[in-house]
């Protein structure tokens, strides 16, 4: 049911002259807890609607609080997960040595390995989630994504020509 549910874990990233895709998704072993993350139904996304501007170079970048810390997030509705970069998990004060990195990723600098992480409260622009499902990818992630872990918990989303509204 984990291959099915996150199959690929993709998205087509350009920002400032970096190229990010990240194409297939694929696991060794899946994970208890992950399996019983699947089963229970996630609870609702909390607060009001929210807007994040579109940023000069076309994309939008999120300023995300994720657990009292904050990361900087490309929004990515074709990644199937929330990223994390290494940096930004240490940052968050993830144990990355500790983690079991079962999954394989192939990202636009070559394969990549990936470690499933819950993350407590991810919270942006106001619209708060908890217990978001994540990624940890150990290389060739230049910035974090804010993938459909946590853009599919919404109500809804809308991307227009200037802004992305969340819908709780």
């Amino acid at each position: 049911m984990l291959k099915m549910a996150v199959l690929a874990l993709m998205g087509a990233v350009s920002a400032v002259g970096v190229a990010q895709a990240v194409s297939s998704f694929q696991t060794s072993a899946e994970t208890p807890q992950l399996r019983a993350a699947i089963a229970v139904a996630p609870q609702a996304a909390q607060g009001a609607p929210a807007s994040i501007a579109k940023a000069s170079d076309g994309h939008y970048w999120a300023e995300a609080d994720v657990n009292g810390a904050r990361v900087r997030f490309l929004v990515d509705t074709g990644a199937s997960a929330v990223a994390l970069t290494l940096a930004d998990a240490k940052r968050l004060g993830i144990a990355t040595d500790k983690l079991s990195y079962s999954y394989k990723v192939m990202t636009a600098a070559g394969e990549a390995r990936a470690a499933p992480v819950t993350l407590g409260k991810v919270s942006v622009a106001g619209t708060q989630l908890r217990e978001v499902e994540a990624l940890v990818i150990d290389k060739g992630l230049d910035s974090s994504l804010l993938g459909m872990t946590y853009l599919g918990r919404l109500a809804s989303f809308e991307a227009t020509r200037t802004s992305l509204i969340l819908r709780p």
